[in-house]
């Protein structure tokens, strides 16, 4: 059934310079891509990263567009359409969203996560658990979007703003109680949670990455911190306090102050005492846990969790009962085992301290007598200044390094090899081979492995394709790996 809502009702909050034309009309739908325009529709014309939407309102008008929401006015006014002048189209069109659905943030309380890493393992175990602690809630992640049970395909770390909404919709009509979601640096900066409530926000941690949208580290913490500072006053804060960064989040916000640590005195505290290739021992606060996960980062990642639990009054026995039922999140960290004893970890690490994580991890599991060897490369169009990073740390921390293709997009998987190659110091370089078909990398690796030995398949992940000049080819890493090593 399609919506009807007055242009006032939807209006309420947002900041408007001026209305130019009858402000009493009906809205069925808003969008801010001209193409899905259609009668009675409101068109939101924002400025994009590489489109200005103010450029298509012609266009929207053409398709019956009733209602254009700009920043500036067009040189030709339609005397049949309603123009509302507003300071910032995006958080304009945040209100109007949450207005038009009419979303109770009080009934759908929604957790954020934000950091460089983690966020989607951490957001996705919050939705695991609450769902086992009897809770309908919903999922907004790198993955996959969830509402309820009913699985929805994602496409960006955190949705477009129309999209965002779409899905609280459907949150609050399925009667789901939580949303946690993963809120990346880009969606902070450019607005796109505009009018989002939050009942808390999680920080895992922050270390190199998007510094081709950022540009300095400064500026990526910036944006991270502008996060916490919004959150209001009956939300909580929880901060990694291990990470150097992590109590600048809570300096200037006014929300309830919280802090997990592995090596710090904090609110919320856990130890790892044992390790094996099957989990770990975890003490979180005092209790000990089996957690069928690896390594520190997920740790972290756990008792983040279980922090954020608490902090949302959960009961302490049953999180922990949870928790050691988990299990960790597709394409992270994924085991996949030959019948000689050789496992293939496919992971999606694709920053620096992503994998010094996984690889100190796996370095201190596999007995020196065995081999790790590395299969990775480095998304194009993104970031360059961490490919040499990635290429010191896997060849410093590997036994062989296979540099390969990732997600090349419009660069040339040879020159973005040679910038990892660039950064390998040498007296690893003999250890350091390139194959740039990926496929035939992996099938490199396999063939290398002897008895015992680890392959750590990185940068992809959960990914189902490799994007090549703007085209998305079917490629899983997990499927390469189960044909090479006759796994089902």
């Amino acid at each position: 059934m399609m919506k009807n809502c007055s242009l006032q009702s939807i209006l309420a909050d947002v900041e408007i310079v001026k209305i130019v034309g009858n402000d009493e009309k009906n809205v069925v739908a808003i969008d801010t891509d001209s193409r899905n325009i259609a009668k009675d529709m409101a068109f939101v014309a924002i400025r994009g990263v590489a489109v200005d939407g103010h450029s298509f309102i012609g266009k929207a008008e053409e398709l019956g567009a009733s209602v254009v929401v700009c920043e500036q006015l067009p040189k030709i006014v339609n005397p049949n359409v309603t123009y509302v002048v507003v300071k910032n189209s995006v958080i304009a069109c945040g209100y109007m969203l949450r207005n038009f659905y009419g979303i109770d943030f009080g009934k759908l309380k929604v957790v954020g996560v934000t950091g460089t890493n983690g966020k989607t393992t951490t957001a996705t175990l919050l939705y695991r658990m609450f769902t086992k602690l009897g809770n309908k809630c919903g999922l907004l992640s790198t993955v996959v979007n969830y509402v309820a049970q009913e699985e929805f395909p994602s496409t960006h770390t955190t949705p477009d703003m129309v999209q965002l909404y779409s899905m609280f919709d459907k949150m609050q009509q399925a009667g789901c109680t939580y949303c946690f979601m993963e809120v990346s640096s880009h969606a902070i900066h450019q607005h796109r949670t505009a009018g989002v409530v939050y009942s808390g926000g999680i920080f895992t941690n922050l270390t190199q990455d998007h510094l081709d949208y950022h540009k300095t580290f400064a500026e990526y913490l910036r944006v991270k911190k502008s996060f916490f500072d919004d959150l209001p006053a009956n939300a909580f804060a929880l901060t990694n306090e291990d990470d150097r960064n992590g109590l600048v989040m809570l300096q200037n916000t006014k929300a309830q102050k919280s802090t997990y640590s592995l090596k710090s005195m904090s609110d919320f505290k856990c130890r790892v005492l044992e390790q094996q290739f099957d989990g770990m021992l975890l003490k979180i606060d005092g209790v000990e846990v089996w957690a069928k996960f690896i390594g520190y980062f997920n740790a972290y990642n756990l008792l983040a969790v279980y922090s954020a639990a608490m902090l949302l009054h959960q009961d302490k026995q049953r999180v922990l009962e949870v928790l050691s039922a988990l299990t960790p999140v597709a394409g992270r960290i994924e085991f996949f085992k030959r019948n000689d004893n050789v496992t293939a970890v496919v992971d999606y690490a694709h920053t620096p301290d992503a994998l010094e994580n996984i690889l100190s991890t796996l370095k201190a599991l596999c007995p020196k007598t065995n081999k790790i060897i590395t299969v990775v490369g480095a998304g194009g169009n993104r970031d360059k200044t961490k490919r040499p990073l990635m290429g010191k740390i896997c060849a410093r921390l590997s036994n062989q390094v296979i540099f390969t293709s990732d997600n090349p997009r419009n660069e040339d998987p040879a020159d973005i090899a040679q910038q990892m190659l660039d950064g390998v110091e040498p007296q690893y370089l003999p250890n350091v081979i390139t194959v740039l078909d990926r496929k035939q990398a992996i099938k490199t690796a396999t063939l290398f492995a002897q008895s015992g030995d680890v392959i750590l398949i990185a940068g992809k992940g959960h990914e189902p394709y490799q994007e090549i000049q703007g085209v998305k080819h079917h490629f899983d890493d997990r499927e390469i790996v189960k044909e090479f090593f006759n796994l089902q």
